[in-house]
């Protein structure tokens, strides 16, 4: 139905509050968009609801694992079997040992895996609903440590051997890594968390505690292994030092016989002798202290220059950290070993494999250089001590009254022999110590918290997922109806017009359905609303944008009027009549000139477009009395557009049509020109120069601001345009584009209070 609208355009402050953030505007979006944004929300619910539905559960079970630095050791062990401090270097060490191929190995031997649906028997998609995280465990995950060449062609020390490794074992273990997650604890200490994810909750907590289990055995195993090959190394060294003490001794007793000496132990010396014998005892343990440093510098020095062998690393240099790195090693040299058998160079496996290989090279190169520094540091403190303590003996020496070199000969003799001697009982000390330790178990990791079942599967997670769903659908639904809104190119609101086209919107006709136009069992027409039910809310509107045009123009009222549209079929004619059906019943009298001579709907509407009448006219074929014609029924006067013509340009812009123009004036109230549509021709364009006022009709919601915007530009004088009038507008939705709609469909409302229809 027609909504009275305002004429008056916005003052600068309303329009600053409109151009701003308006609440109601979201509200009146969502209103308007609502189904769809449901919709969209409902689909991807439902879509979730069909993968969780279909999707396998997978399960997850957690241990835990503690790195202890306190390890149980043999006393006096402290410089051959010490670790390096567990910092976060180390923890990430630890955690590359429980990724690499020879742990993973052992369990899936152990468990048979291979034998598994789940884990064994092919590709990476062999392990069953477990491949579908493993992308994602992938790239948040560190790669796993590959077998080493060594690994590959030889036995390690428990008599596996790692030469003939199969493809379907090489997958079970790539699918097994692909199910773990080994990630540092909470708070960045010393504990470990490892999980394993499979279909079964008991094997996933099985599988965990396996792994955890085999990486705690591995650890005893090359710590044991480092305490024999020190023990093997240290007995080697016992029977070098053995035979110096015994070549030292014999050195000492020849000298005191060569040269009649006396033996020590006489009695014979001065307090300067026993000065000498403290000051020697002193001495000799001072290098002893500073050859061991030394023995260990020269090794490293020795590595780090000439990039020499790991192998010429003493063993009992190799504990701690140390041991586990060279292990690891040799395991991926074992492993590379394998796979150049089997693919080349340029093979994915080779590639990883030498990439895991290089980590463990840069982690032993970063504990050799730890080490240099510190062993550097030991050696020029004992050097400097060693230095001390022969400087003062020089200078007690030097006041005794054995300055002969004989004596001097002997003593220096004797230190050798004393020194000799203490070497050979501390190694001796040393040797006992770690034979102990070998046979015996220090464990530095333990299982603090264990695996168990899981109760509830870790994925997928249903709450997660419908949330996600929810969070998904949302945005899909917004960013629909954004694209909806966007795709209409047509008017919908006042604020729209007055924004675009700086014109006021004069009023809106509903769209009116067939069924309301029956009046007592007969179909009506739109223009005979105002004579058939006056006091209806259409014939209302009719009434108010019969006002809105003589106010558009308070001074002057218009009294020839001039519709015409953007493209056809938007209702002009329907509206033109009705606005002279609307004055008709207040008493004016009214023509309607149907100017359209190409399609005269006006014409046809009276029934009379067959008749003689505008072309006629105006080419001097027939007189104005003889081609008006009253319709009885709606009371208006009409001049119909009359028969064909081929140049309808010419003839509604000569002199003739607008000295018909002023003659109407005199003879009625208000004359209403249906022109063309001013998008295909120019008609309306010629005859706006002959009008008071001219008004614009726009389809709601259909036709294109743009196109509107366009056409309006081809009036002659675009101040004759009084206004736009929306049709065909459909309730329902107007009132969801906000304030304005909201207002006329409330007056609709109020108006039913008062008029029944």
């Amino acid at each position: 139905m027609l909504n009275r609208l305002d004429v008056v355009k916005e003052t600068p402050a309303s329009n600053a509050e409109g151009a701003g953030f308006d609440l109601r505007d979201v509200v009146n979006f969502l209103w308007r968009q609502w189904k769809l944004i449901g919709g969209m929300v409902a689909l991807f619910v439902f879509l979730a609801a069909l993968y969780l539905a279909r999707v396998t559960p997978l399960y997850t079970a957690t241990a835990q694992l503690l790195l202890d630095q306190r390890k149980e050791r043999a006393a006096g062990a402290d410089v051959f079997m010490s670790d390096a401090m567990l910092d976060q270097q180390m923890v990430e060490n630890q955690m590359m040992i429980i990724r690499s191929t020879t742990l993973l190995r052992r369990v899936v031997d152990k468990l048979q895996l291979t034998r598994d649906p789940e884990f064994g028997g092919g590709a990476l998609s062999g392990a069953g609903s477990v491949s579908i995280l493993a992308p994602i465990r992938a790239f948040f995950s560190r790669p796993a440590p590959a077998p080493s060449q060594e690994e590959i062609s030889a036995k390690d020390q428990n008599g596996e051997n790692f030469g003939n490794i199969s493809s379907e074992t090489i997958s079970t273990i790539e699918n097994l890594r692909s199910a773990m997650v080994v990630a540092r604890g909470v708070g960045q200490g010393l504990v470990i968390t490892l999980s394993v994810t499979s279909v079964d909750p008991i094997k996933a907590a099985r599988l965990t505690n396996a792994v955890a289990d085999a990486y705690v055995v591995d650890k005893l195993d090359a710590r044991l292994e480092a305490a024999k090959r020190a023990s093997a190394w240290l007995s080697d060294r016992l029977v070098e030092l053995r035979q110096q003490v015994r070549e030292s001794e014999e050195a000492v007793n020849r000298f005191r016989a060569e040269n009649n000496l006396p033996a020590s132990g006489t009695g014979r010396g001065t307090l300067s002798q026993e000065q000498l014998g403290a000051l020697n005892t002193r001495l000799v343990t001072a290098r002893t202290t500073t050859a061991e440093v030394k023995s260990k510098l020269e090794v490293i020095e020795r590595i780090q220059s000439n990039g020499a062998s790991l192998s010429s690393l003493p063993d009992t240099m190799n504990a701690g950290l140390l041991a586990d790195l060279r292990k690891q090693l040799t395991d991926l040299s074992r492993q590379e070993a394998d796979l150049l058998s089997r693919y080349n160079a340029s093979h994915p496996s080779v590639i990883n494999l030498r990439a895991q290989i290089s980590d463990i090279n840069r982690a032993i190169r970063s504990e050799l250089q730890r080490m240099l520094v510190t062993v550097r540091s030991e050696y020029e403190l004992a050097k400097a001590a060693e230095t001390a303590i022969d400087k003062t003996l020089r200078q007690v020496s030097g006041e005794t009254d054995l300055d002969s070199a004989k004596t001097v000969t002997l003593r220096e003799l004797e230190r050798n022999m004393t020194v000799n001697n203490t070497l050979f009982q501390d190694f001796l000390q040393r040797a006992k110590i770690t034979q102990e330790q070998s046979t015996f178990e220090a464990r530095d990791s333990r299982i603090i918290t264990p695996a168990l079942p899981p109760e509830v599967p870790s994925y997928p997670k249903k709450t997660m997922f419908f949330a996600m769903a929810l969070a998904l659908g949302l945005a899909a639904g917004l960013g629909a109806a954004f694209a909806v809104e966007a795709l209409n190119a047509g008017f919908t609101t006042p604020r729209q017009v007055e924004e675009t086209l700086e014109l006021p919107v004069l009023g809106s006709i509903s769209k009116v359905e067939t069924r309301e136009l029956m009046l007592d069992g007969a179909p009506r027409t739109v223009p005979e609303f105002p004579l058939a039910k006056p006091l209806s809310r259409l014939s209302e509107s009719f009434r108010s944008l019969r006002s809105a045009i003589q106010m558009s123009d308070v001074d002057h009222p218009p009294k020839v009027l001039l519709l015409t549209s953007a493209m056809p079929s938007e209702g002009k004619t329907t509206v033109a009549l009705s606005i002279a059906s609307s004055a008709t019943q207040s008493g004016h009298r009214v023509l309607v000139i149907d100017s359209d001579l190409r399609h005269p709907s006006a014409s046809r509407y009276f029934k009379a477009e067959k008749n003689i009448g505008l072309v006629e006219y105006l080419v001097g074929e027939a007189e104005l009395q003889n081609v008006m014609l009253i319709d009885e029924k709606l009371g208006i006067w009409v001049l119909p557009a009359g028969g064909k013509t081929q140049n309808p340009m010419d003839l509604l812009g000569s002199a003739r049509f607008k000295a018909l123009i002023l003659a109407l004036r005199e003879k009625f109230d208000l004359v209403i020109i249906d022109s063309p549509p001013l998008g295909p021709v120019i008609d309306a364009a010629i005859i706006s120069s002959t009008v008071d006022k001219v008004l614009f009709v726009v389809r709601w919601a259909s036709t294109p601001r743009e196109l509107v915007a366009s056409t309006l530009k081809r009036l002659v004088g675009e101040r004759k345009v009084a206004g736009i009038v929306f049709n065909y507008v459909v309730d329902s939705q107007a009132q969801k584009y906000g304030k304005y709609a909201s207002a006329d469909h409330y007056g609709h409302r109020y108006y039913r209070r008062y008029y029944s229809e």
